[in-house]
């Protein structure tokens, strides 16, 4: 096999309240018309087990809605006529499509922040997706990475929020604090002539400056992680009464691990006639059972598992005969091409932390990001790393998922990743909307079998890193 050093000739978390395998049926058929206002909750929440002490305030009674995904007597039928009469907005794949934003019907504010943006045509998640949200369906979409998927549901968020309402219309939840600014950057710039308030609400920032920004000023939209929203329920600062749409941004991630319960807890404030939206690159089977229990008749579009790898972006390997061996390998790889940006993923913080002062030692200019780094400072090193004054960015699993930077072109796996689905997501971080890139993984003898289940899962060929890598850049 090729190595670096041949090609240079040198050498030196919590589960759901419900198991999977329990069924409950769908929550009741959205009613007509907008969200009613001066909805009570009469009903005690089944998988309430607080002491008498802990019962909810007379405010909380008010607030909270009927359990979404509580049993109710009667529905099973009513569920099935409205499926017998729905077309094809009704469960299945939604095969309509727009080749241009002006065909959506978007307001004409909405239309010139997205040209202002920079968005000429729609790309092909766009010109799906986009309609079916804005006419309030449930939908769960799956595209590539790359393909503008935040776009696609910043742009219908916008286009449903009536600005002469004070209220939060939407909220759109991401796993991380890197994610949700993403999300509201799209956002804010999508909106620009609308006039359309956007909230931010991460963890790692004063409470106290989110419970004054909703009490004191009007927002239509919230963009947060899932910590930080939960507690401003709680504190009763946040009220979702009159939400019109609820977002998971990949979610995949918010349903299969430590986030399960806090979107639950979140999500039973919600109106019962909400529309629910689910973003992801990936949809493992497991993710759509449970969407079974909170989403009515959702629209779907999926892409098969194996049409995921990204086209724009080669894929190669390169052994490396011991794990002590890989740094000498980047640094000769560091050496031998160049490229705009890249992104270095690394299986643990510790191993981040290493890597970046063994880099430092030799000389290489690199940042470094992971979760327990202070917010302050992820902040700043992201805003550095989009800028372009730094060039190499060394991160754990905690950057695999949305970030958008054009100009990265190479990604680089320090280590395998643990979990398949993944990889798709940090190879993505290259070949942002259809330019180039490169994707390199680093294997040893013990890491053979998981690429090749890499390979089969995806259906596609991680080919040996040729001695010409530099010309694919």
């Amino acid at each position: 096999m090729t190595s670096v050093e041949q090609i240079n000739g040198t050498s030196d978390d919590s589960s759901f309240k419900l198991e999977l395998g329990e069924r409950i049926p769908d929550r009741p058929a959205r009613p007509t018309g907008e969200v009613r206002r001066n909805r009570r909750r009469t009903q005690r929440d089944p998988f309430d087990t607080r002491t008498l002490d802990d019962r909810p305030t007379e405010y909380e009674k008010e607030r909270d809605q009927d359990d979404p995904w509580e049993t109710k007597v009667g529905e099973d039928s009513r569920r099935d006529e409205e499926k017998q009469d729905s077309s094809s907005e009704g469960d299945g794949y939604f095969e309509e499509i727009y080749d241009d934003f002006d065909s959506m019907n978007l307001k004409e504010e909405l239309l010139r922040g997205i040209y202002a943006y920079g968005f000429e045509k729609p790309s092909a998640i766009q010109q799906k997706a986009i309609v079916p949200m804005i006419r309030g369906n449930d939908v769960i979409a799956q595209a590539q990475s790359g393909t503008g998927k935040t776009a696609t549901f910043s742009t219908a968020v916008l286009e449903r929020i009536d600005v002469n309402l004070p209220d939060c219309q939407a909220i759109v939840m991401a796993p991380t604090r890197e994610l949700a600014d993403q999300s509201y950057r799209h956002l804010i710039a999508l909106g620009d002539y609308l006039g359309v308030e956007v909230a931010s609400l991460v963890g790692g920032r004063r409470v106290s400056d989110d419970v004054r920004k909703l009490s004191t000023e009007k927002v239509h939209v919230v963009v947060g992680t899932p910590g930080r929203v939960n507690h401003l329920i709680k504190e009763r600062a946040l009220d979702l009464r009159y939400l019109k749409m609820f977002v998971l941004d990949e979610a995949d991630e918010m349903l299969s691990r430590g986030f399960k319960d806090q979107i639950y807890d979140i999500f039973r404030h919600t109106p019962n006639d909400v529309q629910v939206v689910l973003v992801s690159a990936t949809m493992p089977s497991e993710v759509l059972e449970v969407t079974t229990r909170f989403m009515r008749d959702p629209i779907r579009i999926l892409v098969k598992k194996e049409e995921l790898t990204l086209d724009g972006i080669n894929q190669f390997y390169v052994q490396v005969e011991r794990e002590d061996w890989k740094f000498d390998t980047l640094c000769d790889l560091y050496n031998m091409v160049c490229v705009n940006q890249a992104v270095i993923f690394c299986n643990s913080r510790r191993k981040v932390e290493a890597l970046t002062q063994q880099m430092n030692d030799r000389d290489f200019t690199v940042s470094a990001i992971h979760g327990d780094i202070a917010q302050n400072d992820r902040d700043v090193i992201m805003r550095e790393f989009r800028s372009g004054s730094s060039r190499v960015l060394i991160t754990t699993d905690l950057l695999a998922r949305g970030i958008d930077v054009q100009q990265v072109s190479l990604v680089i796996n320090y280590d395998i990743p643990f979990v398949r689905e993944n990889y798709i997501h940090r190879i993505g971080r290259s070949g942002r909307f259809g330019r180039k890139g490169v994707a390199i993984n680093f294997i040893t003898k013990n890491d053979e079998r998981t690429l090749r289940d890499i390979e089969q899962f995806y259906n596609t060929e991680i080919q040996e890193m040729p001695r010409n890598v530099a010309d694919y850049f």
